[in-house]
């Protein structure tokens, strides 16, 4: 073939080449102008591009171009050419096949709009705010003008839509960091995290692509109450690898670790018996936590504060934050337990106290209270003293101390026992008088009148109140010749009457006495002692401590007789 004959072949090929409208063409650069770029494409007129599609690029005549040929022909006879088009047209086939691929693609934020950005990856490209970090981000516009990785999650051919990911990268790039951290980390290693998230029981730490849990208890040796004490989100952290569960892809991590345990040697900083000062932590029902150092703690047990006073609640003596000296009372090392005593830096008042108050000495108190057993009198500030109910009269039967004494008044009394182990104090008001009933039988004798007033009645007779408050009784056999169904048909309290001793029994502390043989002579009243003695202690003729018991009214001098029970 001869040159002539290729050179026409070239030509006939030029000037039939195939134009379509919608494909991109190859073209050249005949001028410049201030707001179009003439571009020959080959075809019988050439095409104006406007400037602004070449604004990033420097161009010259003469340069070949690849634009796309929108129109052969407008209405001024020239072809209609982009150079955008073009791009975008070669560019969103290589989206596609990317797409299809499952490879990333490079692009550029151009701007933040609702719902997420818009990215230029050659095409315009939208990325979902859910879809640009593991954590959604709170200002968007701090991405604009960064170039990131993206994996496309989406096309739309129809509508040139693109969706992209960001965090669909950087969750496959975590979970490679991840498993090559889970390969290379031990136990006891050493390593470097940022604090990510922080919750009440303690800090997830991102390793690089791995995330650890330190959990608040090994956060630091001394008592923290929230995580966020400590640390911050951001804040870089050097931390102790404490376990790896390689299965579960888990790995718990320390701080307190990195640091020398402070219970190391507890014992010989604080030997028991030492004084200590430590501020107030933590008050609870039970006690009061008190830091001697940093990581180290004590407790002060409610019974440790004082001696004497009866504290019920720590907080209504102690404040949080509050500096108090303690002594050391024991430590267990292996459960990190400190036990403090307040009350221990003072003697013991119990320690001397029958000096102060010796058994058989009188005593001067105010009456702080009183209970259905006794009273309870102040002999100094948190000592009280107890007297039962049963050591207030050698001769009354006193069902409550409240029909003698009264809360407030001072009085005195004997010191009866003293029971150092349980901190008991027994008084007695009857101590401070002799036993009237060791007299007894010199002060009254069988066949002796009495006089006196009806005290108490019960269904078997009559206590008479006699002398120096003491009782006799007349049994309802003694109340009459006649015979006798209740007693209260023929008494009632507070009646005086006129009656014969005819039993005085010192043992049993009880006087018989006879109405009916007042006016007996020697012999009769003889009789009727003896009937009187023929009675059956247990049920006829009880003693005066179960006597009582059963008695159905009660008076005593400056009772109204009238408001007693009929």
């Amino acid at each position: 073939m001869t040159s002539s004959t290729s050179e026409l072949e070239a030509l006939i090929a030029s000037t039939f080449r195939d134009y379509r409208e919608g494909s991109i063409v190859n073209g050249t650069i005949l001028d410049i102008k201030p707001q179009v770029v003439l571009v020959d494409i080959g075809y019988k007129s050439e095409g104006a591009i406007p400037v602004s599609e070449f604004e990033d690029e420097e161009i010259e005549i003469g340069d070949e171009i690849e634009v796309l040929l929108e129109k052969l022909e407008n209405e001024e006879g020239m072809v209609v050419l982009s150079k955008e088009k073009a791009a975008h047209k070669q560019n969103w086939d290589k989206i596609v096949k990317v797409f299809h691929d499952g490879g990333l693609v490079k692009g550029k934020v151009k701007s933040a709009v609702k719902g997420g950005l818009m990215v230029n990856v050659g095409v315009e490209a939208f990325l979902p705010g859910s879809q640009i970090d593991i954590i959604p981000p709170k200002d968007l516009n701090v991405y604009v003008g960064n170039v990131y990785e993206f994996k496309i999650v989406k096309i739309n051919d129809d509508r040139k839509n693109i969706v992209l990911s960001r965090r669909e990268v950087i969750e496959q790039e975590r979970a490679e960091q991840r498993q090559q951290f889970l390969l290379t980390v031990n136990p006891n290693d050493r390593v470097e995290g940022v604090v990510k998230n922080i919750t009440d029981f303690g800090v997830f730490v991102d390793l690089g692509g791995m995330d650890g849990l330190l959990h608040i208890t090994d956060m630091s040796w001394r008592r923290i109450n929230h995580p966020s004490e400590i640390v911050a989100i951001g804040q870089v952290l050097n931390v102790q690898i404490l376990d790896v569960n390689r299965e579960k892809e888990r790995v718990s991590l320390g701080l307190k670790q990195m640091l020398q345990n402070p219970w190391e040697n507890i014992e010989g900083r604080y030997p028991v018996s030492t004084k200590v000062k430590g501020k107030i932590t933590k008050l609870v029902p039970y006690g009061a936590f008190v830091e001697v150092e940093e990581g180290v703690e004590g407790l002060i047990h409610v019974s440790e504060l004082s001696w004497t006073k009866r504290i019920t609640r720590p907080s209504d003596v102690l404040a949080i934050d509050q500096v108090i000296e303690a002594v050391v009372l024991s430590i267990n090392k292996e459960e990190q337990k400190i036990s403090l005593g307040v009350r221990q830096l003072e003697p013991n008042p119990w320690d001397e106290i029958e000096v102060r108050y010796p058994v058989g000495s009188s005593i001067t108190g105010k009456i702080r209270n009183l209970t259905a057993y006794g009273a309870f009198v102040e002999l100094e500030d948190g000592i009280d003293g107890m007297i039962h109910v049963s050591d207030l009269s050698w001769t009354r039967k006193i069902n409550h101390p409240s029909e003698v004494l009264k809360k407030g008044e001072d009085l005195e009394a004997v010191v009866i026992d003293i029971d150092k182990v349980n901190q008991r104090i027994s008084l007695g008001i009857k101590q401070l008088e002799s036993d009237p009933w060791s007299l007894i039988d010199s002060r009254f004798s069988v066949g002796d009148l009495v006089k006196g007033q009806v005290a108490k009645i019960a269904s078997f007779g009559a206590f008479v109140q006699l002398e120096d408050d003491i009782d006799g009784l007349v049994h309802i056999s003694q109340l009459s010749e006649d015979h006798v169904t209740r007693v209260k048909d023929v008494l009632k309290v507070g009646d005086e009457v006129e009656a014969r001793v005819i039993k005085v029994d010192k043992v049993e502390r009880r006087i018989g006495l006879s109405i009916k043989a007042a006016n007996y002579d020697e012999a009769e009243l003889k009789k009727e002692t003896a009937a009187f003695d023929a009675l059956r202690p247990s049920a006829d003729m009880v003693g005066l401590e179960e006597a009582f018991k059963f008695a159905t009214e009660d008076w005593r001098p400056g009772q109204d007789a009238g408001n007693s029970e009929s």
